[in-house]
């Protein structure tokens, strides 16, 4: 049934459309500016000859991105809606150096340039800054990260290398930024996407989209609404639980934008945007079981309802563009996870044991940013400005057994399936200025500084309340002792257990740790011609203290294990890059190159305690990342467009005390969780199919190498190889496309790893989990139907 729905749907889109569809490859600049910088003037290309200049704001202003000096890749919404880019994972593909390691549906950790210990960052920063417009939404700790909508987007931008000076902690070592699109104060318009898929056999997947833009007073006010629903079921069995297809997504939600300009001077945007992302299971597998097998007593979810609220004005000087940008956000989030893998199989009583931790979270930030930056026609250009953020996350960690189990063991007295109950909280802020100043001695040469400087506290706290059950006829063991322990009687049958001891936790107030030095940028530009822009940079990058939700706590296992420390200090980044941007042949042929070199240390890095796998955060040595990237697009003929990237990366440790290896289970010389080697090609050819359509077929592979899923030995026991280390698969991906565009409508037919490649694509580290492998989703195959795209 579901085949005929799809292959109806693909008659549909042919009998409407033609064929196939896609963008041209030349980048349309009939965009309005950016939002969040003036007008810049940008140098006109014949459109018939090759690809436009795409103006981007990675520097706060709007400048061609062929004259920004950090490497930065940057999509449009033609270019995302052609390629099917709908979140993060489709980024991550066109990035050169760029992974995404993504254990399940909003669990998402980017690497870039090497830096990063695993790919599940537990307890730490993300190394990536990730924001949505003005609001940060990489957090810190175990926490899920909402994949949000990509559909009418104005850009989005990626920033390799670290951006400390503008983007504040967590851009260790890049940031990526979602620039969603404002109202258009004189046209109504509306777009709409459609998309409908089959995964495998019998997944079906279902994507809408609609944007309505209405002027409401011409030239002076107008509002955009964005809606999308998203339901996608599931390809994976969980033989634990016994649901077929058990990581289906709904995924809804939308914004609300106004723009009110009451004079040429002044704007004011207000904006409001709400999405429920809802996973119904991981898509964690257990290969041993079977391909698109995975195994958890319950199921495993990480869900986020994230909203935001932002206030952005404008204000033109005549030198100068003033921006004031509030933001308040509120993020609710479940962290559900079978835990069961903690213990050796069978467990140390011959039974396997019933253990899970479902936490759930709740966020409320605020961000203040100000920041002027220069309109000048002078040598001079400035940005200056002031940032504050203060989260606080108040998170309730609740330890379960399950019902069956209990009963099955004679465990008695707890009020249901939970044995222990704590409740904590931590505060988060940031207050910090920063600036840049660019002289510009000729056209063709100029210099850039940049610093921010400020204060980052953290501080963890548990409040009063919850409890940990013990049982006071057997010495006021706690559920985990008594369970491991496997009581049984003369006769061999269980002895009941009644756990009547609950003891409250007492409210702890955690030790505040603080972080302040400045971050640095400097940078030399020179374009030996007008095709051609080189530059060196130098710049800094780090990420918050971090401190121990846990911090002073002994085992409820083994006593004598590693009492929890208070947290992390920041680390300490700095960054050599250097690179030559090119456009040849009235922009025909572009290359962008970089070679780079990292030197990272007091490395923040994840361990864990062996006896009950609770993990924290701590510091250790130093490691160094080399390499390079080159990205190329070439239109050798009218309508024919072939881009390529490719990323070498060489990152490893290269100092380490004996004490920092017995903790964190690193060894010198090992190399850091990202691929030697990855790269992408795309290629499409255009060509008209008369009555005013135009037809695309496209092709996209991408490479990625394998990689190490975590340092090599056992945090706490150094001698002993962690068994859960492993490296991920050599893979390649293929997509493809066929599609037609006439006028405003647009239909596709495409497929997804068109040769089902099933490789390992990412390794959980931790041993709690039984399923621990992440996979490429299976080939699936579908149709898109567009309007106004």
């Amino acid at each position: 049934m579901k085949v005929k729905l799809l292959a109806s749907a693909a008659a549909v889109t042919i009998a409407a459309i033609a064929p196939a569809a896609a963008q041209s490859a030349a980048q349309d600049t009939g965009q309005a500016p950016p939002s969040d910088a003036p007008a810049q003037k940008v140098e006109e290309i014949d459109p018939a000859a090759g690809a436009q200049d795409l103006l981007v704001t990675a520097t706060r202003r709007a400048e061609r991105i062929q004259d920004v000096p950090i490497s930065v890749s940057a999509f449009q919404q033609e270019e995302l809606t052609e390629k099917g880019i709908v979140g993060f994972e489709g980024i991550a593909r066109e990035t050169p150096g760029v992974v995404l390691n993504r254990p399940t549906q909003n669990f998402n950790n980017f690497t870039a340039r090497g830096i990063a210990t695993n790919g599940y960052n537990a307890n730490l920063q993300s190394s990536v800054a990730v924001y949505i417009d003005e609001l940060p939404v990489s957090t810190i700790g175990n926490t899920t990260v909402v994949d949000p909508n990509l559909f009418d987007v104005e850009r989005v931008e990626f920033l390799r290398g670290p951006q400390g000076t503008l983007f504040g902690s967590g851009s260790l070592s890049g940031a990526m930024r979602i620039l969603t699109k404002s109202p258009d104060l004189n046209d109504f318009d509306t777009s709409a996407l459609v998309d409908f898929g089959l995964t495998g056999s019998d997944s079906f997947r279902q994507r809408y989209n609609l944007m309505v833009n209405v002027p409401v007073v011409d030239d002076k006010l107008a509002v955009r609404a964005v809606g999308f629903y998203r339901h996608e079921e599931g390809y994976l069995d969980n033989v634990g639980t016994g649901v077929r297809n058990s990581n289906t997504l709904v995924d809804w939600g939308g914004r609300l934008v106004t723009l009110w300009k009451p004079t040429d001077r002044l704007s004011i945007k207000l904006l409001g945007s709400y999405e429920d992302s809802d996973p119904k299971d991981s898509s964690l597998t257990s290969p041993s079981l079977g391909r698109e097998k995975r195994v958890s007593d319950q199921p495993d979810r990480f869900t986020g309802k994230q909203t935001i609220a932002n206030a952005t004005i404008d204000y033109e000087f005549d030198f100068a563009r003033l921006t004031s940008s509030s933001t308040y956000s509120r993020f609710n989030q479940r962290f559900f996870l079978d835990l069961a893998g903690t213990f050796p199989p069978g467990g140390f009583a011959g039974a396997p044991i019933a253990f899970g931790l479902d936490a759930a979270a709740r966020d409320r930030v605020f961000v203040q940013e100000t920041r002027l930056v220069s309109a000048l026609d002078g040598p001079f250009q400035f940005t200056a400005g002031g940032f504050y953020l203060r989260r606080r996350r108040d998170t309730d960690f609740l330890y379960r057994s399950n019902p069956a189990f209990l009963a099955a063991r004679g465990f008695t007295g707890l009020p249901d399936q939970y044995y222990q109950k704590q409740y904590t909280y931590q505060i988060n802020e940031e207050l910090a200025g920063f600036g840049e100043l660019t002289y510009r001695f000729s056209p063709r040469f100029w210099l850039t500084g940049g610093v921010r400087y400020g204060r980052i506290s953290a501080q963890g706290f548990t409040k009063e309340g919850g409890y940990l059950a013990t049982a006071p006829a057997f010495a006021n063991l706690n559920y985990l002792q008594a369970a491991l322990a496997g009581l049984r009687g003369p006769n061999g049958a269980f002895l009941p257990v009644n756990f009547t001891q609950f003891t409250p936790y007492q409210p702890v107030t955690g030790v505040k740790a603080t972080g302040q030095k400045p971050q640095w940028k400097a940078s030399a530009s020179f374009k030996p011609s007008e095709t051609l822009t080189t530059y060196a940079t130098f710049s800094t990058g780090f990420r918050a203290p971090i401190v121990n939700a846990f911090a002073g706590r002994a085992s409820v296992v083994n006593q004598n294990d590693i009492i929890i420390p208070d947290g992390a200090s920041s680390d300490d980044l700095k960054s050599y890059e250097i690179g030559a941007k090119g456009r040849w042949l009235d922009g025909r042929v572009t290359i962008n190159v970089a070679a780079y070199r990292i030197d990272w240390s007091n490395i923040q890095a994840q361990a864990n305690r062996v006896s009950d796998s609770v993990q924290f955060a701590t510091n250790i040595g130093a490691a160094v990342s080399k390499g390079f990237e080159v990205e190329m697009g070439v239109v050798p003929a009218t309508d024919v467009f072939l881009g390529f990237n490719v990323a070498y990366n060489d990152a490893k440790i290269t100092e380490l005390t004996a004490a920092e290896a017995a903790i964190s289970g690193a060894v010198p010389g090992h190399r850091l969780s990202a691929p030697r080697l990855q790269g992408a090609l795309y290629t499409s050819y255009g060509f008209d199919l008369g009555n005013g359509a135009k037809a695309t077929a496209a092709v996209n592979a991408q490479y990625v190498g394998s990689y190490n899923s975590s340092f090599p030995n056992t945090p706490g026991n150094p001698n002993l190889r962690l068994s859960t280390f492993g490296e991920t698969d050599e893979y390649v991906n293929v997509n493809a496309s066929l599609g037609v565009r006439k006028g405003r409508w647009t239909g596709q037919l495409y497929v997804e790893n068109a040769f089902d490649d099933h490789s390992v694509v990412y390794i959980h580290p931790e041993a709690f989990l039984v399923s621990r492998f992440g996979t490429l989703r299976p080939r699936t195959v579908g149709v898109r139907l567009g309007y106004g795209i």
